[in-house]
């Protein structure tokens, strides 16, 4: 045995001083080991599309309603289970309307109480007693548990102790139960979620969502191009700064940043207004912070020629003589030919008015204590892909080039392609955020992250001057990278995955970004099953494109299965008519076997510890190590 391994296993010993306690554990964790996978939620494109995210939350995609129609089968009508998920989804809401109504009672509460103790047990099944007692909120642990795990006798002992401390609830705080055990349910439907991009664009409340996630037990993000965006932003990049301002006007969700997170538009507007007196007010301030974003755009590529996105380099072919701009080589009308702060030698240079709104915006958005907090939930719980259980997800794209082959850029003074790319771009974003001190050029690498064409967030050639100056449709066309036409390939979903260390076997690519267009026939299912596209279209604005509202894939011990998601109307419908969201399930893929705890990455690890653990108990017995007495 090393000297490290044998400092090891005397650390172990500590933690497990005797033999009973070691075999104990090994005991445990083979039990666990046994046991079904949790149930993972794969969803994308939020999009800040908070009340539609919210409910898909809370019914945990439709989980709670089918296991509620599974155990109460035959013994509740259509309309008493959708009152009982109602009520779960929105505890709090549902209980004060119900009062409001006087529509509840003793009897009630403790028959609706012993429905939902009941449909708890059922969701536990697959997990150890002590993992569903940390999913308990605290204040209701104990008596949660007892209540759970309470068995008929010989002597109904243990019923009447069941039925008193339900009385005693009910003589208490029967809503607070309530609440607590509504928690728990939706706790236990879904054991992990992941959010494969874009939480933020162009829903109004994104910082609702996260608020939402922080609270989540089991959540991480895969980072999204609009996400990686605002954090650029959160970390002071003016480019990505200017462009989160324009989005926020453009699509009129202001209150994101104002009331959201304290980020006044006051200088702005009042710049723009003095630029443009004959615009309405927001309609100056876009186009005020759209020429700043230009203009920030183009220093920032002129400063970092690796990028190699001169061609986004617009404002110096402006022709306000025949009011024209050249793009990708063809002359363009212009649909507005004002720009008073535009110096034709040197049209990048942002004048004194611009340079103070610019840095008035860059201290409100490092100044903003809620943005600074939800960058650092993304930062800690996020990154830019993840393999999970035989699962790589991931945003956007592993750029490619037209042959097919992983792209290679140069940037950082290294040929950077495939994994190495995503994870070079993960250490940099981290540096920028945890020591901006140290990476001034990383901070412009945020931007290149959210709009570059060989970004693997972003993955397209974005046409943003061309879309904003032109009513010419022509240029507005925005080439994909050659991925987004090679992953319908087996072959290349095969090599991707290799590439990330996967076992393309067993294993599948799970995307979003791209809106899947079921209205044009799309499938979100590609390559024969080896990647799925889960974008479809959670924000109101997309639905007409996508034709749907969203998807979850759902990966439980069964197999997978995908939701989709049909519109949601509003929360008070779902509270007064229990109006819930229709999604209809389609089977992606069923296991021949039920898949195992054993089976999962954490089932791995913990086969490890249980090496351990064995290797301590043979130093025990042999000796080499000596216990405490039991």
């Amino acid at each position: 045995m090393s000297d490290d391994n044998r400092k090891y296993m005397r650390l172990l010993a500590e933690k497990y001083p005797t033999v009973s306690a070691l075999e104990r554990e090994i005991i445990n964790l083979s039990a666990i080991l046994n046991l079904p996978k949790g149930t993972e939620h794969f969803m994308s494109d939020i999009h800040g599309e908070y009340e539609a995210f919210c409910h898909i939350l809370n019914n945990c995609s439709g989980v709670i309603r089918e296991k509620a129609e599974r155990v109460f089968r035959g013994r509740l009508s259509d309309k008493e289970q959708s009152e009982l998920c109602t009520l779960i989804y929105y505890p709090k809401e549902k209980l004060s309307l119900l009062n409001k109504e006087n529509a509840v009672n003793h009897d009630w509460y403790r028959i609706t109480l012993e429905q939902m103790l009941e449909l708890a047990r059922d969701l536990s099944s697959k997990y150890t007693r002590s993992k569903v007692r940390k999913a308990m909120p605290a204040d209701f642990a104990y008596i949660i548990d007892e209540l759970m795990h309470a068995q008929p006798d010989e002597d109904d002992n243990q019923v009447r102790y069941h039925n008193k401390i339900l009385e005693t609830i009910l003589c208490i705080d029967a809503d607070g139960f309530v609440i607590a055990l509504a928690e728990l349910i939706k706790r236990l439907a879904v054991d992990r979620l992941h959010i494969v991009g874009d939480i933020f664009d162009r829903g109004g409340s994104a910082d609702k969502i996260i608020e939402l996630l922080m609270q989540h037990p089991g959540v991480d993000v895969e980072w999204g191009n609009h996400d990686i965006l605002w954090m650029g932003a959160a970390c002071g990049s003016d480019a990505c700064i200017a462009n989160v301002v324009r989005n926020c006007i453009k699509y009129r969700t202001m209150a994101t940043l104002e009331s959201g997170y304290g980020i006044s538009l006051r200088k702005l507007t009042l710049f723009a207004e003095q630029l443009y007196p004959d615009l309405p007010p927001m309609d100056a301030a876009l186009k005020a912070i759209t020429v700043i974003q230009f203009k920030l755009e183009g220093q920032l590529i002129l400063r970092n020629p690796d990028y190699n996105m001169n061609d986004r380099l617009i404002l110096h072919t402006i022709d306000q003589k025949d009011g024209t701009f050249l793009s990708e080589g063809q002359r363009y009308a212009l649909n507005d030919t004002f720009f008073p702060t535009l110096n034709a030698e040197d049209p990048y240079q942002l004048t004194q008015g611009e340079k103070t709104v610019t840095a008035q915006l860059r201290a409100a958005f490092l100044g903003s204590a809620r943005l600074q907090a939800h960058v650092s939930f993304l930062f800690e719980h996020g990154g830019m892909y993840l393999r999970c259980n035989g699962n790589l997800l991931y945003h956007g794209c592993v750029p490619m080039n037209e042959s097919g082959s992983f792209e290679t850029v140069y940037l950082f003074g290294e040929q950077l392609s495939g994994k190495n790319f995503f994870d070079t771009a993960d250490e940099v974003a981290r540096l920028v955020f945890f020591e901006p001190e140290k990476n001034l050029l990383g901070l412009d690498f945020m931007w290149y992250l959210w709009c570059s064409p060989l970004s693997p967030l972003c993955g397209r050639r974005l046409k943003t001057f061309e879309r904003a100056f032109t009513d010419d449709q022509r240029a507005w066309h925005e080439e994909k990278n050659p991925y987004y036409r090679y992953y319908h390939e087996t072959f290349t979903c095969d090599r991707i995955l290799e590439e990330f260390g996967l076992d393309p076997a067993a294993s599948h690519i799970i995307n979003g970004h791209t809106p899947v267009r079921t209205v044009k026939g799309e499938l979100p299912i590609r390559a024969g099953g080896k990647l799925l596209v889960i974008d479809g279209g959670f924000c109101e604005k997309y639905h007409d494109t996508t034709g749907i509202a969203g998807y979850t894939l759902i990966d439980n011990s069964h197999g997978l299965r995908l939701k989709t998601h049909r519109p949601f109307r509003s929360v008070e419908e779902a509270l007064k008519e229990n109006y819930d969201i229709v999604s209809e399930s389609e089977i992606v893929e069923t296991r021949s076997q039920r898949a195992m705890v054993a089976d999962t990455d954490d089932g791995a690890k913990l086969q490890a510890d249980m090496e351990d653990l064995r290797q301590l108990l043979y130093l025990y017995r042999c000796g080499e190590i000596r216990p405490q007495k039991g």
